[in-house]
């Protein structure tokens, strides 16, 4: 279970790596707006996933900033310290990425409270809180490095996969071909 290993975080804008962590740790960052969509997380600093990825994370929350531009996902805790700190109103809408169901902030801000309970006082060696400022092309960009990695993984798997199973029909032709 992803809760019982001890975690890494890469910040995407410095490369910086946080951890060895507990899981509880890292989700109270990402509750604390500490973990952007874009950073990376890992139990082995060898396999890194965004930090979205990690379900038990929570980060399943798009802030609508305009009607053409989205932050996100985060989580509920992000949003209420984003209300806080004057990025967004609560008459911002935000979308649920599990359901998809669409609603102001102020629908919602009976979440906060358990989201944000914890009245954790910050260490020293935390990440800086992840501001939500959005530059559209560079979002586009990063989308566009993601989708070319996605592709080449792809690639990479399907070219294994031919290989595996040339390897397959060659063991089962030699089975057969045996007395």
């Amino acid at each position: 279970m992803a809760t019982d290993l001890s975690w890494y975080l890469r910040k995407y804008d410095d490369g910086g790596i946080f951890g060895p962590l507990p899981f509880d740790q890292l989700s109270r960052w990402a509750s604390k707006a500490r973990i952007a969509p874009r950073d990376l997380v890992s139990s082995d600093q060898e396999n890194w996933m965004k930090a979205p990825m990690l379900l038990e994370l929570g980060m399943d929350w798009l802030v609508e900033v305009t009607s053409e531009r989205y932050y996100g996902p985060t989580t509920l805790g992000a949003i209420n310290e984003f209300v806080r700190l004057g990025e967004v109103t609560t008459e911002n809408f935000v979308i649920n990425t599990c359901d998809g169901s669409r609603r102001k902030i102020q629908e919602i801000a009976s979440f906060f409270a358990s989201a944000t309970e914890d009245g954790e006082t910050l260490v020293e060696d935390s990440p800086a809180a992840a501001g939500m400022s959005i530059k559209f092309e560079e979002r586009i960009r990063d989308l566009e490095r993601s989708l070319g990695e996605e592709r080449r993984a792809l690639q990479e798997a399907e070219a294994r996969y031919r290989e595996l199973e040339q390897r397959y029909q060659a063991l089962l032709a030699a089975a057969a071909a045996q007395p």
